[in-house]
């Protein structure tokens, strides 16, 4: 019987019917019907919408079309975070990390790793729960992105609704959004024949596409979307990663052609070599290989580093080089202060971009180089991302080139530039007040182990900058709640709460109050040893260079940044403005000299179960010792937590005492 008076079962029938050619042609590029055959059937099911408004569902097909223009993106908070991967630049870097693996596995022989290209797009996260799409977001930070739904129900190769059967309720996959090269090329001659902006390279113009509006935008990009991993599942999928990819292919994702599976770190080098080969001729750019455990309760047990899985590794392509002409070079300031050489090129395409600035890294760097204003260089995106400048072709080199010198003061806030004694690095004082610093600065001043201000973010702190509304840290504490709730993303309540948190902060430690200046070498163990030994502000500040060395654990090179900084007008304006504002804290509890551990030095490693590293720092300054950030022959004990660094390594080689959590609760008598 004819379901055509049905209007809701024909609905249903005409989107099950869709999304099936879909699959067939976006997913298995085997169409089943003509282009013609398929309008009219989509035609069907937007009369039918439209004459009842009621049958329209979030998964169906005339939903990719767009919906109207928003005002802004919401956030998505990952239910896991989506980090980062470490990178391999060689054959001994993927062996190296091999061997870590199989060692955390405890095995002797060659593991299973999946092999995969690795797409140079956008990261985004698919949550659909009953089979159905309801939230997409972007990486963000790792942990929260931005809500991009909309935008990402117009992508063909994302499944609404997901094809087959035994997916979880709950599944979150994790994937890369991409433009292929030749739509990517199209789209560019397109932009310019309508005079829109010209995308740099596919990547960007995928990330921008994301990022419109305007779902309409979106919808008339040519964007594909490919699986690379899985979030939160309300059930495992399988036991394994390379059949979670066959069960992602049935359930209707796009899933690559080049996906191996690989014995031994031997088999991931073959596999890099014939992507390196095919690399010009793939239909989307790649800028690396990802070598990934297959077996996920492997995974499981070798877990993460506090950035990165251990079980996975990016290895990256070689970087392609181009040569072009050195037409000056700057002195960049960085956000910590850094001044690093950069050279303005006559501009070069390098790997599908126009590349006009590269980093010479450091004067030692570009001394050792020997690249002058007017020399031919060789330029590569290091990492198919940063460009710099590989040598000099120095035939090439004509008369009248000239070479560069790093300026003496700062060419953004004249406060002076000095070279870290036994480092490559230059770096301006003037921290608290330099412009170029300022975004860094403020941030730092704000976070959790500095004064602590929470929702003093990147986006609010980029917004109080470009406004001129905050140009030192001590105008934090000048904002205004009328003003603050202008600003986009914010409100009279959110205003209100954020004040509320920077009068909370007026409240702290002088350790704490050093660390957030953010004075150069200085972290929250050099504040703390300050404290400890000098015990008031004005003494740190005023401390002679031989007088600030005599504290155990600050060398020449740290005491001539600690005087230097305190010695710049400018910084000592702002902190007298920060103490003005309510900035105050308790006098330091001195330190009990009759302890057996008074005088010891110690170095914490590694995570601690019972306490925080601060509360484990303050406990120990509690019984006198001291606390530093590095091991040497003058350190007394080594606590190793969970994880621990190298640092661990050095006092296992320097015969230095370590305790492990029981011991160090033992030794405080805890």
């Amino acid at each position: 019987m004819s379901s055509a008076g049905k209007p809701r079962q024909r609905a249903a029938e005409l989107r099950q019917e869709i999304n099936h050619h879909n699959y067939r042609y976006y997913i298995l590029d085997s169409p089943l019907i003509s282009d013609a055959q398929y309008d009219k059937l989509l035609r069907e099911l937007q009369e039918l919408e439209a004459k009842y408004p009621d049958l329209i569902t979030p998964d169906s097909p005339t939903q990719r079309v767009g919906a109207a223009p928003s005002q802004e993106f919401g956030e998505v908070r990952h239910s896991i975070p989506m980090t980062s991967m470490d990178n391999a630049f060689s054959d001994e870097e993927v062996g190296e990390w091999d061997r870590r693996v199989r060692k955390g596995l405890e095995t002797e022989g060659d593991v299973a790793y999946t092999a995969e290209p690795k797409f140079d797009g956008t990261s985004i996260s698919l949550r659909y729960e009953k089979g159905m799409l309801v939230q997409a977001g972007t990486r963000g930070d790792g942990e929260t992105g931005e809500d991009v739904t909309v935008n990402v129900r117009t992508i063909k190769t994302v499944p609404l609704h997901l094809q087959g059967k035994g997916w979880p309720d709950i599944l979150e996959v994790r994937g890369e959004v991409v433009i292929p090269k030749k739509d990517f090329e199209r789209l560019n001659a397109e932009q310019l024949k309508q005079g829109g902006k010209i995308f740099a390279n596919p990547r960007n113009a995928a990330a921008g596409s994301l990022r419109q509006l305007d779902p309409r935008i979106t919808a008339a990009r040519p964007l594909s979307f490919f699986p690379w991993g899985l979030g939160q599942t309300s059930k495992p999928v399988a036991p394994r990663y390379s059949e979670v990819v066959k069960y992602l292919k049935e359930w209707g994702f796009r899933t690559t052609e080049f996906f191996h599976v690989a014995k031994g770190a031997d088999e991931c080098l073959k596999f890099y070599r014939e992507m390196l080969g095919k690399r010009e001729d793939l239909p989307f750019e790649i800028d690396g290989v990802v070598y990934k455990l297959d077996d996920l309760a492997a995974r499981e047990r070798l877990g993460y580093t506090a950035r990165a899985p251990r079980w996975a590794i990016a290895h990256k392509l070689p970087a392609q080089e181009e040569t072009t002409v050195v037409e000056d070079i700057l002195a960049s300031v960085g956000r910590t202060g850094v001044i690093t050489p950069v050279a303005v090129l006559k501009p070069v395409a390098v790997s599908g971009v126009t590349v006009t600035h590269a980093t010479l890294h450091n004067q030692d760097e570009l001394e050792r180089k020997d690249v002058r204003i007017g020399d031919t260089v060789i330029v590569r995106r290091a990492g198919d991302v940063i460009p710099e400048v590989v040598g000099v072709i120095k035939d090439k080199r004509p008369r009248g080139t000239r070479k560069w010198h790093m300026p003496k003061k700062c060419p953004v806030c004249d406060s002076e530039v000095i070279r870290e004694e036994e480092e490559a690095a230059h770096r301006c004082m003037g921290g608290l007040v330099c412009s170029a610093q300022r975004m860094g600065a403020l941030l730092h001043f704000a976070s959790r182990h500095a004064m602590d201000i929470e929702g003093l973010g990147d986006k609010l702190v980029q917004q109080l900058v470009e406004k001129g509304m905050v140009k030192t840290v001590a105008d934090i504490y000048r904002l205004k709640k009328d003003v603050l709730a202008d600003l986009e993303r914010m409100a009279e309540k959110s205003a209100q709460n954020l004040l509320d948190q920077i009068e909370k902060s007026k409240t702290t430690t002088l350790a704490r109050f050093l660390h957030a200046l953010g004075i150069p070498q200085v972290g929250e163990a050099t504040a703390q040893l300050l404290v400890d030994h000098f015990g008031a502000l004005d003494d740190i500040m005023d401390a002679k260079r031989e007088t600030l060395e005599q504290v155990h654990g600050i060398g020449p090179a740290m005491a001539e940044d600690i005087h230097s900084f305190f010695h710049e007008k400018h910084n000592r304006e702002v902190i007298r403005a920060l103490i003005k504002a309510g900035i105050h804290w308790p006098k330091p509890v001195k330190a009990r000299k009759d302890s057996p551990l008074a005088g010891k030095v110690f170095v914490l490693t590694g995570g601690l179960a019972s306490m925080s590293r601060d509360e484990a720092r303050r406990k120990l300054q509690a019984f006198g010792a001291k606390v530093t950030d590095s091991v040497s022959k003058k350190t007394d004990y080594v606590v190793v937590g969970e994880d621990p660094g190298s640092k661990a390594d050095k006092a296992e080689k320097l015969g230095i005492t370590m305790l492990d959590e029981k011991g160090f609760l033992k030794l405080i008598g805890q």
